[in-house]
């Protein structure tokens, strides 16, 4: 089997300045990646962020 790693940087802004991204924004981030490893579109998926870009 072929496996994919990959890691996409999102800059989508800090919350407040370019601290931290919005919480809700990582929730979401979260609960898409989850649906799609829930219908076979991902082995794994692992989400963060690092000041204001979120991590995929």
């Amino acid at each position: 089997m072929k496996v994919t790693i990959s890691l996409i940087k999102a800059d989508i802004g800090g919350w407040v300045g370019h601290s931290v991204v919005h919480p809700k924004q990582e929730e979401y981030a979260k609960k898409k990646l989850q649906e799609a490893k829930e219908t076979g579109l991902l082995i794994d998926y692992y989400v963060y962020h690092a000041g204001d870009d979120l991590q995929l």
